[in-house]
Protein backbone atom coordinates (compact mmCIF):
# COMPACT_ATOMS: atom_id res chain seq x y z
CA UNK A 1 0.00 0.00 0.00
CA UNK A 2 2.60 2.64 1.07
CA UNK A 3 4.41 1.82 -2.31
CA UNK A 4 1.27 2.70 -4.77
CA UNK A 5 0.98 5.93 -1.97
CA UNK A 6 4.50 6.49 -3.00
CA UNK A 7 4.21 6.46 -6.79
CA UNK A 8 0.90 8.22 -6.66
CA UNK A 9 2.30 10.89 -4.57
CA UNK A 10 5.67 11.54 -7.23
CA UNK A 11 3.20 11.27 -9.78
CA UNK A 12 1.30 14.07 -8.27
CA UNK A 13 4.69 16.13 -7.49
CA UNK A 14 5.73 15.20 -11.70
CA UNK A 15 2.15 16.59 -12.78
CA UNK A 16 2.76 19.54 -10.46
CA UNK A 17 6.47 20.40 -10.92
CA UNK A 18 5.49 19.83 -14.91
CA UNK A 19 2.32 22.95 -14.50
CA UNK A 20 4.88 24.97 -12.29
CA UNK A 21 7.51 25.05 -14.75
CA UNK A 22 5.36 26.15 -17.65
CA UNK A 23 3.79 29.12 -15.42
CA UNK A 24 7.30 30.14 -14.60
CA UNK A 25 8.08 30.11 -18.37
CA UNK A 26 4.68 32.01 -18.88
CA UNK A 27 5.78 34.77 -16.67
CA UNK A 28 9.34 34.94 -18.09
CA UNK A 29 7.76 35.73 -20.70
CA UNK A 30 5.52 38.32 -19.35
CA UNK A 31 8.14 39.96 -18.04
CA UNK A 32 10.35 40.36 -21.01
CA UNK A 33 7.87 41.68 -23.46
CA UNK A 34 5.89 43.50 -21.07
CA UNK A 35 2.05 43.14 -20.37
CA UNK A 36 1.07 46.09 -22.84
CA UNK A 37 2.69 44.13 -25.46
CA UNK A 38 1.30 40.35 -25.66
CA UNK A 39 -0.77 41.42 -28.31
CA UNK A 40 1.63 42.01 -30.39
CA UNK A 41 3.82 38.51 -29.21
CA UNK A 42 0.30 36.80 -30.45
CA UNK A 43 0.53 39.34 -33.41
CA UNK A 44 4.00 38.59 -34.43
CA UNK A 45 3.85 35.18 -34.35
CA UNK A 46 1.00 34.25 -36.25
CA UNK A 47 2.49 37.03 -39.13
CA UNK A 48 5.62 34.57 -38.74
CA UNK A 49 3.73 31.69 -39.03
CA UNK A 50 1.86 33.43 -42.12
CA UNK A 51 5.88 33.76 -43.90
CA UNK A 52 6.64 30.12 -43.05
CA UNK A 53 3.66 29.13 -44.70
CA UNK A 54 3.13 31.81 -47.89
CA UNK A 55 6.72 30.88 -47.73
CA UNK A 56 6.39 26.85 -47.95
CA UNK A 57 3.68 26.34 -50.50
CA UNK A 58 5.30 28.98 -52.80
CA UNK A 59 8.22 27.11 -52.72
CA UNK A 60 6.62 23.92 -53.07
CA UNK A 61 3.60 24.33 -55.32
CA UNK A 62 5.54 25.37 -58.53
CA UNK A 63 6.78 22.84 -61.25
CA UNK A 64 9.13 20.88 -59.78
CA UNK A 65 8.78 22.66 -56.92
CA UNK A 66 9.04 19.51 -54.70
CA UNK A 67 10.93 17.76 -57.56
CA UNK A 68 14.00 19.65 -57.23
CA UNK A 69 14.01 20.20 -53.24
CA UNK A 70 15.38 18.59 -50.45
CA UNK A 71 12.08 17.15 -49.89
CA UNK A 72 11.50 15.52 -53.47
CA UNK A 73 8.98 12.16 -52.94
CA UNK A 74 10.64 8.73 -53.50
CA UNK A 75 8.81 5.66 -53.83
CA UNK A 76 7.63 4.25 -50.84
CA UNK A 77 9.66 1.06 -49.51
CA UNK A 78 7.15 -1.61 -49.52
CA UNK A 79 6.66 -1.13 -53.46
CA UNK A 80 10.58 -1.32 -54.26
CA UNK A 81 9.58 -4.80 -54.51
CA UNK A 82 7.66 -4.37 -56.81
CA UNK A 83 9.95 -2.04 -58.84
CA UNK A 84 12.85 -3.92 -59.23
CA UNK A 85 10.70 -7.09 -60.90
CA UNK A 86 8.92 -4.69 -63.00
CA UNK A 87 11.61 -2.63 -64.72
CA UNK A 88 12.89 -5.68 -66.50
CA UNK A 89 9.90 -6.01 -68.24
CA UNK A 90 10.17 -4.34 -71.67
CA UNK A 91 8.23 -0.81 -71.55
CA UNK A 92 8.25 -0.71 -67.80
CA UNK A 93 12.22 0.35 -67.51
CA UNK A 94 11.79 3.93 -66.69
CA UNK A 95 9.18 3.20 -63.82
CA UNK A 96 10.65 4.36 -60.79
CA UNK A 97 11.90 7.73 -62.23
CA UNK A 98 8.13 8.02 -64.17
CA UNK A 99 6.47 7.63 -60.73
CA UNK A 100 8.65 10.03 -58.86
CA UNK A 101 7.86 12.30 -61.61
CA UNK A 102 3.82 11.69 -61.19
CA UNK A 103 3.98 11.85 -57.30
CA UNK A 104 5.69 14.94 -56.84
CA UNK A 105 3.80 17.02 -59.78
CA UNK A 106 0.93 15.50 -57.53
CA UNK A 107 1.97 16.91 -54.56
CA UNK A 108 2.80 20.36 -55.63
CA UNK A 109 -0.91 20.64 -57.04
CA UNK A 110 -1.88 19.34 -53.99
CA UNK A 111 0.09 22.00 -51.97
CA UNK A 112 -2.09 24.92 -53.40
CA UNK A 113 -4.95 23.99 -51.23
CA UNK A 114 -2.83 24.19 -47.79
CA UNK A 115 -3.10 27.40 -47.01
CA UNK A 116 -6.41 28.14 -45.82
CA UNK A 117 -6.00 25.59 -43.68
CA UNK A 118 -3.27 26.83 -41.77
CA UNK A 119 -4.39 30.30 -41.98
CA UNK A 120 -7.87 28.66 -39.86
CA UNK A 121 -4.86 27.42 -37.35
CA UNK A 122 -3.07 30.66 -37.08
CA UNK A 123 -6.05 32.68 -36.47
CA UNK A 124 -6.71 30.48 -33.38
CA UNK A 125 -3.40 31.12 -31.57
CA UNK A 126 -4.13 32.37 -28.04
CA UNK A 127 -1.86 34.92 -26.57
CA UNK A 128 -1.23 32.34 -23.61
CA UNK A 129 -0.18 30.20 -26.86
CA UNK A 130 1.97 32.95 -28.06
CA UNK A 131 4.29 33.53 -25.01
CA UNK A 132 4.78 29.78 -24.67
CA UNK A 133 5.76 29.64 -28.39
CA UNK A 134 8.15 33.10 -28.35
CA UNK A 135 9.84 31.31 -25.08
CA UNK A 136 10.30 27.67 -26.59
CA UNK A 137 12.68 25.83 -28.98
CA UNK A 138 13.45 27.40 -32.10
CA UNK A 139 10.58 25.59 -34.07
CA UNK A 140 8.13 25.57 -31.03
CA UNK A 141 5.73 27.30 -33.43
CA UNK A 142 5.80 24.96 -36.27
CA UNK A 143 5.54 22.36 -33.65
CA UNK A 144 2.57 24.60 -32.43
CA UNK A 145 1.14 24.20 -36.22
CA UNK A 146 1.81 20.79 -36.69
CA UNK A 147 -0.27 19.60 -34.12
CA UNK A 148 -3.07 21.51 -34.22
CA UNK A 149 -3.12 21.37 -38.17
CA UNK A 150 -1.89 17.61 -39.31
CA UNK A 151 -4.91 15.72 -38.73
CA UNK A 152 -7.29 18.26 -40.69
CA UNK A 153 -4.69 18.69 -43.37
CA UNK A 154 -3.93 14.84 -43.56
CA UNK A 155 -8.00 14.77 -44.51
CA UNK A 156 -8.23 17.87 -46.48
CA UNK A 157 -5.13 16.93 -48.68
CA UNK A 158 -6.05 13.23 -48.90
CA UNK A 159 -8.83 13.40 -52.04
CA UNK A 160 -6.72 16.13 -53.60
CA UNK A 161 -3.88 13.87 -53.43
CA UNK A 162 -5.89 11.53 -54.89
CA UNK A 163 -7.04 13.50 -57.59
CA UNK A 164 -3.86 14.99 -57.90
CA UNK A 165 -2.08 11.35 -58.79
CA UNK A 166 -5.26 10.91 -60.96
CA UNK A 167 -4.89 14.17 -62.76
CA UNK A 168 -0.98 13.26 -63.75
CA UNK A 169 -1.95 9.50 -64.63
CA UNK A 170 -0.27 8.41 -61.65
CA UNK A 171 -3.05 5.72 -60.11
CA UNK A 172 -3.59 4.13 -63.71
CA UNK A 173 0.06 4.00 -64.16
CA UNK A 174 0.81 2.47 -61.22
CA UNK A 175 -2.13 -0.34 -61.53
CA UNK A 176 -0.89 -1.58 -64.61
CA UNK A 177 2.71 -1.96 -62.98
CA UNK A 178 1.14 -3.72 -59.91
CA UNK A 179 -0.79 -5.77 -62.52
CA UNK A 180 2.88 -6.61 -64.96
CA UNK A 181 4.48 -7.53 -61.22
CA UNK A 182 1.22 -9.85 -60.43
CA UNK A 183 1.62 -11.32 -63.29
CA UNK A 184 5.00 -12.73 -62.44
CA UNK A 185 5.39 -16.13 -62.13
CA UNK A 186 5.89 -16.88 -58.15
CA UNK A 187 5.47 -13.93 -57.43
CA UNK A 188 3.93 -12.82 -53.98
CA UNK A 189 0.95 -10.35 -54.83
CA UNK A 190 1.65 -7.27 -53.70
CA UNK A 191 -0.65 -3.84 -53.83
CA UNK A 192 1.20 -1.06 -52.30
CA UNK A 193 -0.70 2.41 -52.16
CA UNK A 194 0.72 5.56 -52.92
CA UNK A 195 -1.64 7.71 -51.82
CA UNK A 196 -0.53 7.79 -47.92
CA UNK A 197 2.90 7.93 -48.62
CA UNK A 198 2.52 10.81 -51.13
CA UNK A 199 0.41 12.36 -48.51
CA UNK A 200 2.47 12.10 -45.51
CA UNK A 201 5.55 12.82 -47.77
CA UNK A 202 4.25 16.54 -49.09
CA UNK A 203 2.95 17.42 -45.58
CA UNK A 204 6.33 16.54 -44.22
CA UNK A 205 7.95 18.84 -46.70
CA UNK A 206 5.61 22.22 -46.21
CA UNK A 207 6.19 21.63 -42.68
CA UNK A 208 9.64 21.48 -42.59
CA UNK A 209 9.63 25.09 -45.23
CA UNK A 210 7.74 26.24 -42.15
CA UNK A 211 10.03 25.26 -39.77
CA UNK A 212 13.22 26.88 -41.95
CA UNK A 213 11.31 30.13 -41.81
CA UNK A 214 10.40 30.17 -38.34
CA UNK A 215 14.05 29.59 -37.24
CA UNK A 216 15.02 32.22 -39.70
CA UNK A 217 12.99 34.73 -38.19
CA UNK A 218 14.15 34.01 -34.35
CA UNK A 219 17.92 34.14 -35.48
CA UNK A 220 18.76 36.34 -38.41
CA UNK A 221 17.45 39.89 -37.54
CA UNK A 222 17.47 40.63 -41.58
CA UNK A 223 14.73 37.76 -41.91
CA UNK A 224 12.25 40.31 -39.69
CA UNK A 225 10.62 42.10 -42.29
CA UNK A 226 8.12 43.96 -40.45
CA UNK A 227 8.31 46.20 -37.40
CA UNK A 228 6.27 44.01 -35.89
CA UNK A 229 8.68 41.14 -36.19
CA UNK A 230 11.49 43.53 -35.27
CA UNK A 231 9.98 44.23 -32.19
CA UNK A 232 8.43 40.82 -31.28
CA UNK A 233 11.55 38.49 -32.03
CA UNK A 234 14.29 41.81 -31.18
CA UNK A 235 13.07 41.11 -27.52
CA UNK A 236 14.74 37.43 -27.58
CA UNK A 237 18.17 38.93 -28.96
CA UNK A 238 18.82 40.75 -25.57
Amino acid sequence: MKKYLGLILFSIFLTYNADAQFDKLLQKGKDLIGKESSDNTAAGLKEALNEGVNKAVKTLSVKDGYLLSPYKIMVPEEAQVVISKVKKIPGFQNVEEKLVNQMNEAAEIAAKKATPIFIDAIKQMTIKDALSILMGEQDAATVYLRRTTNDNLYNAFLPVIQNSLEEVNALTYWNSVVSAYNKIPFAKKLNPELDDHVNQMALNGIYSLIEEKEKGIRTDSSQRTSELLRDVFGKLDK
